[in-house]
């Protein structure tokens, strides 16, 4: 860069572009500030087109990201039952649910009844003994 250029870059007024730049960080900004921390750059960017910005979604990416601007992940709520802490139950009678071969044969009270997948009626003919 040459040292007249320099003068006259340093003592120029701002552009247009870098003076939309400025206002749309400051409502980047904003933006993130009135939603608490949580929205990204897709939910403000919805927000800012709804007041009125011509932006695109990158644009917003773009400025979040050389600002550090980072949303919080919300909370998820974790389940109260935990897999694995006590061991299963015991299964007094002895019961095995194996199944020898996929689609063959089911045991319902004693009787043995043929089930095949591919016979759309296989359910109706299956009649457990009551």
């Amino acid at each position: 860069m040459s040292e007249s250029w320099f003068y006259k870059r340093r003592t120029r007024q701002p552009t247009q572009r870098e003076l939309r730049r400025q206002h749309l960080i400051e409502a980047v900004r904003e933006e993130l500030y009135t939603s608490g921390g949580t929205y990204g750059s897709p939910e403000i960017w919805i927000r800012l087109v709804r007041q009125g910005w011509r932006v695109s979604v990158n644009t917003i990416a773009k400025i979040m990201a050389e600002l550090r601007l980072v949303a919080r992940k919300a909370c998820r709520r974790r389940g109260l039952t935990r897999p694995g802490k006590r061991p299963a139950a015991p299964d007094f009678r002895r019961r095995d649910f194996t199944a020898e071969a996929p689609d063959l044969v089911v045991r319902l009270r004693g009787t043995h009844h043929l089930l095949r997948s591919h016979d759309p009626h296989h359910l109706g003919r299956v009649r457990p003994d009551c």
